[in-house]
């Protein structure tokens, strides 16, 4: 499977990006992944351990000279978002990943690439079988379900990493270097709802909204894309004028990635479903004409459908709900004023489902300012809670604080104005990059982040721009020996 990313150059880099892309390695699902790698390391007599929450650290002595340099810790995490087309057939827990290359991309068969962030993963193995490098002690780190909880890196044993300097390799745009991001954290509503059952003079609709690009909830979330979330409960909304009340809704599958798809049921007086139907086809206009061409795909339909046994909720818990939903945060909240063109906080609406009166939402919030994330959170709390609802907040991790005076940067920043002919875009980044919690665990650690340019990350539109690998590559080689040689 894959065999034709073994003649893309660098070779290396690509190999090991095959490996990932045949192990399925959906967020907690990345025990065959660390168990291939193990048995790798012991091929070429590398010492490898893991910590108690299951994190890989593979290490390899300094080159014969070297021993001196100062430790560096290359970071990335093994688990790869699952998202996939509607119709696509997919298991992303037994099925390898089919890639294949169009006008110098490399994208996948109708899911998820994994570039994010297996072409980082990659570039690491490649550093340590890399027979003609120069380096001193190097210690790579993977670490377990990044994308559904950032787990690894929270639970990340402490006093276990030897090195001094850390690279990430999580970041997606070239020419660009991370040196912040936002922390986050999780709001989990949950309740259980009155329903009765439907009325003999009520009409069951479905509802569909699909069509949407999607997108990272961090780095996309000031993109001009709809969340199927937010535009499903729109309709919805606007259907109450017609005593609607909801049956059950399904929108998004991850919390971290902007909805493209949501789907409900509601029950209304029949005599008032033409007029309901009509409203949902004038609303498709108006939502396809506000996205414009950021969303252009957009397909809003509805149907009557036959659904004897369906139990609504209560006229009351329905209203309720909807209004709760159409009034909770959805998307950018405030542009930072010290980062220009940099979001500071916002919130996506990421996974929710109502089914036989049970109500759950999970919500991914950000910022750059913990103070903010945790202000943002207790809106929801204050919001849910005047209907009763459960609201937790979840895995919660810190941001990462710019320092624009590390030393390490100023080297990155150095070699690629040498190597790339331009300075670096020194950015920070509105999505939840594993720095900030490797900092608060190993303050002493001076970190950065770059990577390859990949689009479309958490969603079957996921690219890489194969160019930007040799590119990436040639400047992560470059930095090892550079900062090694500095000793």
């Amino acid at each position: 499977m894959n065999t034709h990313l073994e003649a893309l150059a660098p070779r290396l880099v690509w190999q090991h990006f095959r490996t990932l892309c045949n192990t399925p390695r959906p967020s907690g699902h990345e025990a065959a992944l660390v168990a291939t790698l193990e048995a790798w390391a012991d091929s070429l007599g590398l010492p490898h351990d893991r910590d108690e929450f299951g994190n890989l650290r593979i290490r390899k002595p300094a080159t014969p000279g070297c021993e001196s340099a100062p430790g560096i810790v290359l970071q990335g995490h093994l688990d790869m978002v699952a998202q996939a087309n509607t119709g696509h057939d997919h298991d992303f827990t037994r099925d390898p990943i089919q890639t294949y290359e169009n006008e110098g991309w490399l994208f996948a068969d109708g899911t998820t690439l994994g570039a994010d962030n297996g072409l980082g993963v990659a570039a690491i193995l490649a550093v340590l079988e890399d027979p003609e490098l120069t380096h001193g002690p190097l210690e790579a780190l993977f670490t377990l379900e990044e994308e559904t909880s950032m787990g690894g890196a929270l639970n990340l044993a402490e006093n276990w990493l030897e090195g001094s300097l850390l690279l990430n390799l999580d970041s997606e745009d070239r020419g660009q270097v991370y040196i912040g991001c936002a922390g986050g954290a999780d709001v989990v509503v949950n309740a259980q709802l009155p329903s009765t059952a439907i009325q003999e003079n009520e009409q069951v609709i479905s509802l569909a909204l699909t069509g949407l690009k999607g997108g990272h909830s961090g780095m996309d979330i000031d993109k001009p894309l709809g969340n199927a979330n937010r535009l499903l409960v729109r309709v919805l909304w606007a259907l109450e004028t017609f005593g609607a009340r909801l049956i059950n809704y399904h929108g998004g599958t991850l919390r971290n990635a902007i909805p493209r798809e949501a789907f409900a049921q509601i029950a209304l007086p029949a005599d008032e479903v033409d007029d309901a139907l009509a409203m949902v086809e004038a609303l498709a206009g108006t939502l396809k004409a506000e996205l414009g061409s950021g969303d252009s795909n957009l397909a809003l339909t509805a149907e009557r459908v036959e659904l004897a046994d369906a139990k609504p909720l209560t006229r009351d818990a329905s209203a309720m709900l909807l209004a709760a939903l159409h009034a909770a945060p959805c998307g950018v909240e405030r542009m930072s004023a010290d980062v220009p063109g940099v979001v500071e906080t916002s919130n996506n609406l990421g996974v929710l489902n109502v089914e036989s009166g049970r109500f759950h939402l999970c919500a991914l919030v950000r910022s750059l300012h913990d103070s903010a994330t945790d202000a943002m959170a207790g809106r929801f709390q204050a919001l849910f809670g005047l209907m009763g609802a459960r609201v937790k907040v979840e895995n919660s991790y810190p941001g990462w604080a710019p320092n624009p005076q590390s030393p390490l940067l100023a080297t990155f920043n150095a070699r690629h104005a040498e190597l790339m002919g331009r300075e670096p875009e020194v950015k920070v980044i509105h999505a939840g990059l594993e720095c900030g919690i490797l900092g608060s665990k190993y303050p002493h650690l001076d970190m950065i982040s770059f990577g390859p340019l990949i689009r479309g990350a958490h969603s079957p539109d996921e690219r890489v721009e194969i160019e930007s690998v040799v590119e990436f590559w040639e400047m992560l080689r470059d930095l090892i020996e550079t900062l090694t040689r500095s000793r």
